[in-house]
């Protein structure tokens, strides 16, 4: 198969994820898990945003970034499922998809501690928004894997299409994260 294939195959891929957004769907835990990041798109945007952001580095920042955020989203949800509420939560999710899409925009490349550091606070919020749910599923181990594995295929889908694309659709991922980074304004807004 093509990748021009594969890529027009793609948002048929998830688009049977998005129905499972919907109240009522999946509150076995596993399903739910899954749902989360795919069907809200402040989450979408910004793990998306991390594999993109992680392509564009070099070397060690490569890996160091997606796992950052897998490990310290897993952290937050158990503060989140112990019950702890970050101030401005909401905020925190709305400004990581904004950061993160200027960072992806811009093609940013700090230094690894500090786009560490700003990864692990950003998933830090997320983490914590996702464990705050896992007092309502039947199966919280199930949840917690569901949006472990769904936030690790989002961030490797972001990392595939920069290291897969040529170097001309550059642009184009500079693109998508402008628009990542404007619907995380917007959200900031609203």
């Amino acid at each position: 198969m093509s990748l021009k294939k594969l890529l027009c195959l793609l948002p048929l891929l998830l688009a049977p994820g998005l129905a499972l957004a919907h109240p009522g769907h999946g509150d076995n835990g596993l399903v739910a898990g899954i749902s989360h990041p795919i069907g809200g798109l402040d989450h979408l945007l910004a793990m998306v945003a991390v594999g993109l952001w992680a392509a564009q580095q070099q070397s060690a920042a490569r890996w160091a970034l997606p796992c950052t955020f897998v490990g310290t989203m897993l952290m937050g949800g158990l503060l989140g499922f112990s019950g702890l509420e970050l101030p401005a939560m909401e905020s925190g999710i709305a400004a990581s998809v904004l950061a993160l899409g200027l960072a992806v925009a811009l093609a940013v490349r700090p230094p690894v501690s500090l786009a560490v550091l700003a990864t692990a606070l950003f998933a830090l919020f997320h983490g914590v928004a996702h464990g705050l749910e896992i007092p309502e599923m039947t199966s919280p181990w199930a949840y917690a894997f569901g949006f472990v594995a769904a936030t690790a295929a989002l961030h490797a889908a972001g990392f595939f299409v920069v290291r897969v694309l040529p170097q001309a659709a550059a642009l184009l991922v500079r693109l998508a994260g402008a628009a990542s980074a404007l619907t995380g304004a917007w959200l900031l807004a609203g």
